[in-house]
């Protein structure tokens, strides 16, 4: 199905170039970072993580939800969105190489990444993170993969692959909760000492993650013939509510703890924050709870959460706003102030941004090609056809009765 990826039309091409030019700028940061070390980054002794691994986190939370479409149509036989699943899969996929990339850089010498395999410690959280995340990466290939083979040969998916879809499930809830243990196993940073950190990373997960699927899905809509079944849409929207109702809930719950109990240590890092930080921290974290009060306000609100033309800004409004929470104050508000009641201001500079950019460039880039086959696949086989109500054409359709009802 590789040939697939080799035709496309000239924007798709203009397309793939831009994005290869992004990785080449980006490269020469990185090849800069090599030749003279972490130097050229924010970090310090202090602020021993940054943006690289802020972003691996967050990126850590997208593959995880690609579980939030997989769960429903294997565990519940929910099969309205069936033919999202995959891309759901090919998402985790790019998801969990932009994470690797962000670790690999993260460390400084690349070489040094084998260290965990030919000197593996089973004690270390990070150990134990590199195992969940390639092993939910060579899954979510093997079970992509293999199930659009067999939809393009028109065949059931094989029977053997059952049991490597329900470990994919499962796995997926374990990479995100591993990779909340690297930090709240740490006693002297408070902010990341929770015992509701895992939770909060998997309620993040579970709404920015399937948001920045559907925005992808609807960028891919206006560009081949593929169409969701809108049945599908309005409940992957409904689960991204409740989603983000629920991770503002444990945000709350540990500004109570906070504050009520009056404990310093884990008042400061949020009154560093929201109060004592640089000026653009400052508005980036209110601007944060703005934007998750409107996206709630906005998808709790079945007229609001209906509207596909409001729909897009509602996501990237919540997906700002759980990328300002997860993907920069988190790591900040967890380094300040330091266990030595001292403030080591940390921002990324334009070197490790332009790091980051190849990789999310990378990214996009196994995004765009895993997405080009699968749709190229869903077209030969009919499933860009949608009916009124939302079913698929190759479904059975039993909506009408009920429409009629109505």
């Amino acid at each position: 199905m590789l040939e697939l990826a080799l035709k496309g039309s000239k924007r798709y091409y203009a397309w793939i170039s831009f994005l290869v030019v992004l990785i080449a700028i980006g490269s020469t940061a990185w090849i800069d970072q090599l030749m003279n070390g972490l130097q050229i980054t924010g970090m310090s002794r202090d602020v021993s993580w940054g943006f690289y691994i802020s972003q691996f986190t967050y990126l850590v939370g997208l593959a995880a939800s690609g579980v939030m479409i997989v769960l429903p149509n294997y565990f519940h036989s929910y099969k309205t969105n069936k033919h999202m699943v995959i891309f759901g899969e090919f998402m985790a996929i790019a998801a969990c190489i932009m994470c690797l990339f962000f670790i690999v850089v993260d460390i400084g010498q690349p070489q040094r990444m084998m260290n965990m395999i030919f000197h593996p410690t089973p004690n270390s959280i990070l150990f134990w993170d590199m195992i969940v995340l390639n092993g939910y990466l060579f899954l979510n290939l093997l079970v992509g993969w293999t199930c659009l083979q067999a939809d393009r040969v028109r065949l059931p998916h094989p029977k053997w692959l059952k049991p490597f879809i329900y470990t994919s499930v499962i796995w997926a809830f374990s990479i995100h909760t591993v990779t909340a243990f690297l930090y709240q196993g740490l006693p002297g940073r408070h902010y990341w000492l929770t015992a509701i950190l895992a939770a909060r990373f998997l309620a993040s997960a579970f709404c920015s993650g399937p948001a920045i699927l559907l925005l992808v899905m609807m960028v891919t809509e206006k560009f081949t013939t593929f169409k969701m079944p809108k049945n599908a849409l309005k409940t992957l929207v409904k689960i991204i509510a409740y989603a983000m109702c629920i991770n503002m809930f444990f945000f709350a719950l540990e500004i109570f703890t906070s504050f009520y109990s009056n404990i310093p240590g884990h008042m400061h890092p949020i009154l560093y924050l929201f109060e004592h930080a640089s000026s653009g921290l400052v508005t980036l974290m209110w601007t944060f709870i703005a934007f998750a009060a409107i996206s709630i306000t906005l998808l709790v609100t079945p007229k609001f959460r209906n509207n596909l033309k409001l729909l897009p800004w509602t996501l990237v409004i919540l997906v700002i706003a759980t990328w300002i929470d997860k993907g920069l104050g988190l790591l900040i508000g967890g380094f300040n102030p330091t266990p030595f009641e001292t403030i080591t201001p940390y921002w990324p500079t334009g070197k490790e941004l332009m790091v980051s950019m190849m990789i999310y460039a990378t990214g996009a880039l196994v995004v765009t090609v895993l997405f080009k086959i699968a749709t190229d696949v869903k077209e030969e086989m009919g499933h860009s056809q949608v009916l009124p109500c939302g079913c698929s054409t190759e479904d059975h359709c039993d909506c009408a009765p009920a429409e009629e009802a109505e």
